[in-house]
Order: C-alpha cells, then structure tokens, then sequence
C-alpha cells in the first residue's frame, strides 16, 4: 500500500455539494476505497492559497484512479500526488484549516 500527500484545486461551486454529501457519508461504500476516502475527504485541509490537502492511502495504478473516476473529479482540479510514509502527510498539514471549514 501506498500513501500520498495530495494537493487539489477545490471547485469552488462543488464546495457546498461535497460537504453536505460528506455529512451524509455518501462515499462511505464505494469499494474498496470509500471509507479511506470519507475519513481523508472529512479531514482535508486547507492552504493559505486555497488548494485542499489530505494524505490519501491508494492500491492503484495509476494511482487514485479509482477515486478520481467516482468522487475527487467532480469536485477538484489540477490533482497532484506527492508519495510519503503513512501519517507524514497529516503531520505536515495538520496547523492548517480545515477544508470543511471553508463554506
């Protein structure tokens, strides 16, 4: 397994839609990824330039295909993966806002 630090462009529009739908744990049973991506998606942050963040653990390749085909393309632009040891992303990240503080 894989971890990585992903960077996306929220789409700003999507915003209120994705937050509601995290509320309802609407991706909690894609498979085999929907409960990591619910609690990755819960606990995404925010950088001061308004790009999302989270640690995302993936078994794909490409990786986060799967993800991005059902949930992440809908709601974000320009995905960058950056692969780093499991936590380290969530250490990185963790001072700034979080995501679904951004309403």
């Amino acid at each position: 397994m894989a971890y990585y630090l992903v960077r996306a462009k929220p789409k700003p529009e999507r915003l209120p839609e994705l937050h509601a739908r995290l509320g309802e744990n609407a991706f909690i049973n894609l498979r085999p990824f929907g409960e990591a991506l619910t609690h990755s998606l819960k606990e995404a942050r925010t950088q001061p330039d308004g790009t999302a963040t989270w640690e995302e653990e993936d078994y794909c390749s490409p990786p986060l295909a799967e993800e991005r085909a059902a949930v992440l393309d809908t709601y974000f632009d320009e995905i960058k993966l950056e692969q780093v040891n499991a936590g380290e992303g969530w250490k990185r990240i963790e001072a700034l806002p979080k995501l679904n503080d951004r309403r």
